[in-house]
């Protein structure tokens, strides 16, 4: 399965964003209120980076809560690792296991079309291993 396929259902799902500008506040405010753990950071149509709580963390022992007052593009991880809609399922999930994150900006000609989580391909690879079993179990009964 690719990215493409997996995202299909949510092409009417707003993808929540912040700029470059955003100010740090902002962005945590952001983060608590719809419970999510990143945010893409936007310059214009481009993607600049990743703001997480991951940054937070960081910033905060780096800086104190002084660190609020910053704007996102100063904290942010930078740059964002990103795949193409045509990337597999699997080879997304390695990628974000070798590389240690946890959501992916997926472009398509360079502009942004989905955000995806660990939890989403995590919950994909669950549901082909439950099918797979269902179908050895439905194939040994019938043996």
């Amino acid at each position: 399965m690719t990215i493409a396929r997996l995202i299909e259902g949510h092409k009417d799902r707003p993808i929540i964003h912040v700029s470059i500008t955003t100010p740090v506040q902002e962005a945590v405010d952001l983060l608590a209120s719809q419970r999510i753990g990143a945010l893409p950071v936007m310059d214009g149509h481009a993607i600049a980076g990743i703001f997480s709580e991951r940054d937070v963390i960081h910033q905060l022992r780096a800086h104190g809560p002084s660190m609020l007052d910053k704007l996102v593009g100063q904290v942010m991880t930078s740059p964002a690792i990103t795949v193409e809609p045509s990337t597999g399922a699997l080879e997304a999930l390695e990628l974000m296991t070798v590389r240690r994150i946890r959501h992916l900006p997926v472009l398509k000609a360079g502009r942004m079309v989905a955000f995806v989580s660990i939890g989403d391909l995590v919950k994909y690879r669950i549901e082909r291993i439950q099918s797979e079993a269902q179908a050895m179990r439905d194939y040994i009964q019938t043996a």
